[in-house]
């Protein structure tokens, strides 16, 4: 955890290629000690976004500042905090878990085999399995093994349980959680798992056409929005600043609003907003529409 109670911070971030800008005038502060869910359709820049944090990219335009220090200025030391899974857990699939574990304490300022070999042998994974004889499931829960033996201050995943079936999923994420709860260590977590992300996070980034349109605390997010049911209205609410979205049937209007906005009119109902349905108006809202901040959390 850093002194400053912040684990990641960028201003302006922008990533070009070639064929144009995976991501643009991204700016966010995350806190540190808690997990923020990364949420975003393919090709919003999640990826992109992850890379930039743990310095396998440089940004086009703005910075990037992970526990208090410049991304692209940071030493070995300061890297050395940062732990990483990549979509598709890469690991030599010839090596045995023991081989892994070695080639980890290698290459690794820090690394603390003794936790690796713990966590693995609660799980039931034998250390002289070769990685590509384990299951999908196995081989995540070993590439997690080894980015926290790493001990780090943050810990990025990006999609890491994407191609798990529910069992190892679930496991997964019960690993990931005990650690956060032992260690303290902040976590940036990308996932299209919507419904799971409430049990398991305490912040969310939703990223939409390379840029952010939502973030916040979750709770405060889904306090401060709610959807209101009534008749169908001529009125064109479409356009009030305050309506995320609009939902039009034969003899219904449905809005989601935010800041507790539009009171309720008589024939009109207020209902709470799941966390699936928040994220969802907010990944169909055109591009530019600008980005909503939780309360004291500064974008």
């Amino acid at each position: 955890m850093t002194d400053t109670g912040i684990a990641l911070r960028t201003d302006g971030v922008g990533k070009r290629y070639r064929k144009g800008w995976a991501l643009r005038d991204c700016t966010l502060t995350l806190p540190a000690g808690g997990v923020t869910a990364l949420v975003g359709p393919n090709g919003a820049g999640k990826t992109t976004l992850l890379r930039l944090v743990v310095g396998l990219l440089a940004p086009s335009t703005g910075t990037v500042e992970v526990l208090g220090h410049d991304v692209t200025a940071s030493t070995p030391q300061t890297l050395s905090r940062v732990g990483f899974l990549a979509q598709d857990h890469p690991l030599y699939k010839r090596f045995t878990v023991a081989e892994l574990l070695r080639f980890g304490r290698a290459c690794n300022l820090r690394f603390d085999q003794g936790l690796a070999e713990r966590r693995l042998a609660k799980l039931g994974i034998p250390l002289d399995r070769k990685a590509g004889a384990l299951s999908g499931g196995q081989q995540a829960q070993v590439a997690l093994a080894l980015a926290l033996a790493k001990r780090p201050d943050l810990l990025v995943l990006d999609e890491p349980v994407a191609s798990l079936d529910p069992l190892a999923r679930h496991e997964f994420l019960q690993v990931l959680m005990g650690a956060v709860a032992e260690g303290g260590v902040s976590i940036l977590f990308s996932s299209h798992v919507v419904h799971e992300l409430e049990r398991v996070c305490d912040h969310l980034v939703v990223l939409n056409h390379g840029r952010v349109t939502l973030t916040g605390d979750i709770d405060t997010l889904l306090a401060e929005h709610r959807l209101l049911v009534g008749p169908r209205t001529t009125a064109d609410v479409d356009r009030a600043d305050t309506v995320v979205q609009a939902v039009h049937s034969d003899r219904h209007t449905t809005l989601l609003v935010r800041d507790g906005a539009l009171p309720t009119a008589p024939g009109w109902q207020a209902q709470p907003v799941a966390l699936e349905d928040l994220v969802l108006a907010y990944l169909r809202r055109p591009s530019g529409a600008g980005t909503t901040t939780a309360p004291g959390v500064p974008a």
